[in-house]
């Protein structure tokens, strides 16, 4: 173990209260304890986009790449594929990864691509000061829309499970233990994982006290029965009175796109000179 101090000295500007926070420290943990197995966290790699979730990658000591809004899955996807020993981590927002990036979303989904997709989802677009996004409940009211939506929010659960992916879990940044499994169990997936945070925006829509009492997970849920998962998905949808399921929602085993694909294994010198030759030839 080398010791590498995670969390860089970045000044921190989140809010307090700040439901990234327990997504950064979750992070921290479980790239510890995979550093404690004489994993090395130089084959991480952290892939943000644009909001107020995207700074993780400055806070965390690890390799990241911060890309356009909406854009972290596309290049998620090409590291993935130049390099498929690595563990390719997405940071995205729900108005990243939902408005912009859907398209992508599904695809990799559809492809099954062998990365960890986390959403911060705080259904509102904090970094621009409170506009409504595509998981914003009905009749919410921010700057956008001062008088409220007038559309049902998308359910992002039963969308990934119409789209393919392999892991499908959501968790709730008031429950760090929890998310820490689920985010762990991601990464060890081989295929595409999707975890949907429930993340608290402590400014602009502070719902602690909507989630916290409906929250739970369900003991006798089987995640590997597709129909369950579907069910499971639609108890809270459309009707804002219903509990929330938490935990893992479906789990099955696919071949990855990679191993469609056939990816030949590369030492890390065969990469390099690789990229070489690429350069070399575009000059």
């Amino acid at each position: 173990m080398t010791g590498r101090a995670l969390i860089t000295e970045v000044q921190n500007t989140w809010c307090p209260g700040c439901g990234n926070f327990t997504i950064q420290h979750t992070l921290k943990t479980i790239l510890a304890e995979r550093e404690a197995t004489g994993r090395s966290l130089d084959d991480v790699v952290l892939v943000s986009g644009i909001g107020c979730h995207a700074k993780i990658a400055d806070y965390l000591n690890i390799n990241s790449f911060y890309t356009l809004h909406g854009r972290t899955i596309p290049v998620a996807t090409g590291i993935k594929l130049a390099n498929p020993d690595l563990a390719v981590i997405c940071c995205c927002g729900d108005g990243d990864c939902y408005a912009e990036g859907l398209d992508h979303l599904i695809f990799a989904a559809k492809r099954n691509i062998d990365i960890t997709v986390i959403v911060h989802n705080n259904r509102v677009y904090g970094l621009t000061t409170g506009q409504y996004t595509p998981t914003s409940p009905l009749g919410f009211r921010g700057k956008s829309t001062p008088l409220g939506t007038a559309e049902f929010p998308l359910n992002p659960v039963e969308l990934m499970l119409a789209s393919g992916a392999t892991y499908i879990a959501r968790g709730y940044t008031k429950k760090m233990d929890q998310l820490k499994t689920l985010i762990r169990g991601g990464i060890d997936h081989p295929g595409f994982s999707f975890i949907d945070v429930l993340q608290i925006c402590a400014t602009f829509f502070p719902a602690a006290d909507y989630y916290t009492p409906r929250v739970y997970e369900p003991g006798d849920h089987d995640p590997s029965r597709f129909d369950l998962a579907c069910a499971l998905a639609r108890k809270w949808d459309y009707n804002a009175d219903a509990r929330i399921a938490l935990g893992v929602f479906y789990r099955t085993t696919f071949p990855s796109f990679n191993e469609r694909l056939g990816t030949p294994k590369k030492s890390p010198k065969e990469r390099e000179q690789g990229i070489r030759d690429l350069l070399a030839s575009r000059i």
